[in-house]
């Protein structure tokens, strides 16, 4: 079997509000082709035209190269020597940022091939499945008032959620709102699930020590990236000072960065986005580094239908994952992009062992409405 065609697929709603931090507005799906018909479907969380040219540039030397020129003709099966291959032609713009986000999109339709070739789940392909329910988090962002926070998440235990997650927004802005947005959320869904908060490096450490002080009076279960990225003495001073479990992780990417957020950082739970880290084949390996030092891995999802059925299969597939973020955006990316969407009952998202590869069919009329170029 060989590879024919590396297709990018740019969405994007028509009214785009670049000021708001919400993925589910655009994105870029990738599309594999092979000479025996199997056509795998894969991922990018970047900004899409930049993805877009990294994928399909012409070579302009042996380790400066488009992601299209290293494929075509090569065997989808060699998923791991094409990861590499991948990595190496594209060392002198690439190693980390949006080089990695493409080599994302095309490892997890590599991966959706194989899984259909061999009619199992990828689940199985990536050797095992752990879990076959998974419990799932509403994950939304922050309304800008207490009163709309509070009805945001009684609708989500009214729809079955344990947990939910409010992140960006207002978050940030005057402290005394937002403990008044955390006191009301929980207020008005009392014990009944676990309430995250991602702060979207809204703070310096002394500012994120203050709040999550005030998170814990709430029973916040994890306080995420509330520090820049690059913060990571920051990261180890909050994480050795609060009983909140400190989580981030999901702007980076490869996993060398996952390495230094787990050693140097010392965060407690590791959010790979699996279109952005390196895929699927990144992803595991950076799951087992958080395995072997006892750390928890829940994966970003906060796009379409494909990286949630990625996220779905990759969390049963590794001993130490537990959750799944369930974006809760109305953006029809979200919600109508994949025909067959991953189910979600009473708390849990159900693993499709049933559909081979990723389980994954796209609704084409979605595609097309919102097809750029």
């Amino acid at each position: 079997m060989k590879i024919t065609e590396v297709e990018t697929i740019y969405l994007r709603l028509s009214e785009l509000d670049a000021s708001r931090c919400d993925g589910t507005q655009d994105t870029l799906l990738i599309r594999i082709h092979t000479d025996e018909g199997f056509i795998g479907v894969g991922e990018v969380d970047s900004v899409p035209q930049v993805a877009k040219a990294i994928v399909e540039a012409p070579p302009s030397h042996s380790i400066a190269a488009g992601l299209k020129h290293l494929l075509i003709g090569e065997n989808p099966f060699e998923i791991e020597r094409l990861w590499d291959k991948m990595y190496r032609g594209t060392l002198y713009f690439g190693r980390t940022g949006p080089a990695l986000h493409a080599i994302s999109g095309v490892d997890i339709a590599l991966w959706d091939i194989a899984g259909q070739v061999c009619g199992r789940p990828v689940s199985e392909m990536l050797g095992g499945t752990f879990r076959r329910k998974i419990k799932a988090y509403a994950s939304a962002l922050m309304p800008e008032t207490p009163l709309e926070a509070g009805r945001l998440a009684e609708q989500f235990a009214k729809q079955g959620y344990l947990a939910a997650k409010f992140g960006w927004g207002p978050i940030g802005r005057d402290p005394k709102l937002d403990e008044e947005l955390v006191r009301t959320i929980r207020s008005a869904i009392g014990d009944r699930m676990d309430i995250m908060i991602d702060a979207g490096l809204a703070w310096d450490l002394k500012g994120a020590l203050r709040m999550a002080g005030v998170y814990e009076k709430y029973g916040v279960y994890w306080l995420e990236e509330p520090l820049h990225s690059n913060d990571i003495a920051g990261y180890r001073e909050l994480a050795s000072r609060t009983n909140l479990f400190i989580a981030g992780g999901e702007q980076e990417s490869g996993r060398l960065a996952f390495a230094r957020l787990l050693d140097e950082g010392q965060l407690d739970i590791i959010q790979p986005d699996l279109a952005r880290c390196g895929g699927l084949t990144e992803g595991k390996k950076i799951a087992y580094m958080a395995y072997d030092r006892h750390k928890k891995v829940v994966p970003h999802a906060f796009k379409t239908g494909v990286l949630l059925a990625a996220s779905t299969h990759f969390t049963a597939a590794i001993p130490n994952g537990f959750l799944l973020e369930y974006t809760m955006s109305d953006s029809p990316l979200a919600r109508d992009l994949t025909e067959t969407p991953i189910e979600f009952k009473d708390g849990y998202v159900i693993l499709p062992e049933d559909r081979p590869g990723l389980g994954v069919k796209l609704n084409q009329r979605i595609v097309e409405q919102y097809r750029v170029g």
